[in-house]
């Protein structure tokens, strides 16, 4: 009789668990579970890994192996005899890309509003930040330094904002857009759900006119027709108008979206809270809103990506936002024809902004699920 204590004994009826097959584990069970469970599959895998192989190679030669960057005009990438891209433009006026018109011996001002604006929004997007508590509090004072250093009104020069362009226009008008939308969206699809029938109709009012007008018609109202409605001799800056449209036709949009989270929350969850004495507010403030938001998370970065995207549309009003930039780069005789090589750059600037929202709304949607999943 075999007595050696490795040996595991098993009562009648019990079966060892025997290790899953090694070819449905790891790597191979996931790619052969993601792209090969069965013959469509296998059949769309195969075609998608043909197509690619015809594409990747020609675009990394055009965008990179054959592309030309050390060249000062267009003329020199054709004296190269190359096919691949001119992305001399790209180096040349880079500080152009992404500071507009504003002075050069001032630039050093954006950057640290750049990291102060990261300081500022971080402690509110993760929880894992160090002394997350703190920061949140400090990051009210980061905007606002940063806004003293862009703008300059106290200790600084002022820089007038018809000389903002480039991608610093773009992050502006999206940061103050988003950050200052989402609050008053949730305050007009309360007040679109409100029993006081004062307050319910000028906030039907309110998100009906700014989601039945376009937005290049907000803008044009901001640029031409809102100083004809303010006292003479009042100055209201263009881009704090631009602002205000944006995060006005925004705030519509999302009210939407928050709304129909509202209604997605049963009734019973308000009749809970007021059977526990909470108030109203309490309510919505420990209950129903957290639900509503989570549920909405999707919808709410689907307009915050189409707010950003929007900022585009500045450049018909006479702002050079970063389209702008690349429509008179196109217009410069030294790189006129570089069409392809302009709106690429600009296209693969806004595709990363965009991605990267969409990957923390994904994240974000993972991390709040506490639904129990079979």
């Amino acid at each position: 009789m075999n007595t050696d204590s490795t040996i595991q004994q098993y009562q009648p009826g019990e079966h060892p668990d025997l290790p899953p097959p090694a070819n449905t584990t790891g790597v191979i069970g996931w790619i052969r579970a993601n792209f090969f469970s069965n013959w469509y599959n296998t059949i769309a895998t195969v075609t998608i890994l043909y197509i690619l192989y015809l594409l990747i190679p020609g675009l990394l030669n055009w965008v990179f192996f054959d592309a030309m960057f050390a060249v000062s005009s267009q003329r020199e990438c054709y004296d190269l005899g190359k096919t691949g891209a001119c992305w001399g433009f790209m180096v040349k006026r880079w500080g152009f890309f992404i500071y507009g018109f504003y002075p050069q011996d001032q630039r050093w001002r954006i950057d640290i509003a750049f990291i102060l604006l990261i300081l500022s929004i971080l402690p509110w997007l993760f929880d894992t930040i160090p002394l997350r508590k703190y920061l949140k509090y400090l990051s009210y004072i980061y905007l606002y330094l940063g806004y003293e250093l862009v703008k300059g009104a106290f200790i600084f020069d002022v820089i007038d904002t018809s000389k903002f362009g480039g991608i610093m226009l773009n992050v502006m008008i999206g940061v103050v857009g988003i950050s200052i939308s989402l609050p008053i969206g949730i305050l007009l699809a309360l007040g679109r759900r409100s029993d006081l029938i004062f307050i319910k109709v000028i906030c039907v009012a309110f998100i009906e006119f700014s989601r039945g007008v376009p937005l290049i018609t907000l803008l044009f109202i901001a640029s031409n027709m809102l100083n004809y409605f303010l006292p003479p001799g009042t100055s209201f800056d263009l881009l704090l108008r631009v602002m205000i449209m944006v995060t006005i036709f925004a705030a519509a949009y999302l009210a939407e979206v928050i709304r129909g989270g509202l209604q997605a929350i049963p009734k019973g969850q308000m009749e809970a809270a007021n059977a526990m004495g909470l108030t109203y507010w309490q309510a919505m403030r420990l209950i129903i809103l957290p639900q509503a938001l989570k549920i909405s998370i999707p919808g709410i970065v689907n307009t915050f990506i189409g707010l950003f995207k929007d900022t585009t549309l500045v450049v018909i009003i006479s702002m050079f936002d970063m389209l702008g930039v690349a429509r008179s780069t196109l217009q410069d005789a030294g790189w006129k024809g570089l069409s392809r090589e302009v709106y690429v750059f600009v296209a693969f600037f806004f595709f990363v902004f965009c991605f990267a929202m969409s990957r923390y709304s994904i994240w974000l949607e993972e991390k709040l699920n506490t639904g129990h999943k079979r």
